[in-house]
């Protein structure tokens, strides 16, 4: 299964190497929002950040796979 059909909240999101990501906060609409905590750091805090559907490779279980490394994924993330 891929995109972002069976996503659930509070699912870990872990890149193709099986690093963690973020935590689902929610989806809208083909974006996975992730929860505040998983924001990063300095500029980056305290704001929400969405990865695009099109980088699930699968949902596993509370898993969220995507197709790229988190390193590669944290720097497609979209902010908020």
């Amino acid at each position: 299964m891929s995109g972002v059909s069976g996503i659930k909240e509070h699912m870990e999101v872990i890149g193709a190497d099986g690093a963690h990501v973020g935590t689902v906060d929610k989806v809208e609409g083909s974006r996975i929002k992730l929860t505040k905590k998983d924001s990063g750091e300095g500029s980056h805090k305290g704001h929400h950040h969405f990865i695009d559907g099109g980088l699930v490779a699968e949902v596993e279980g509370d898993k969220v796979r995507l197709s790229a490394n988190a390193a590669v994924a944290v720097t497609m993330e979209e902010e908020k």
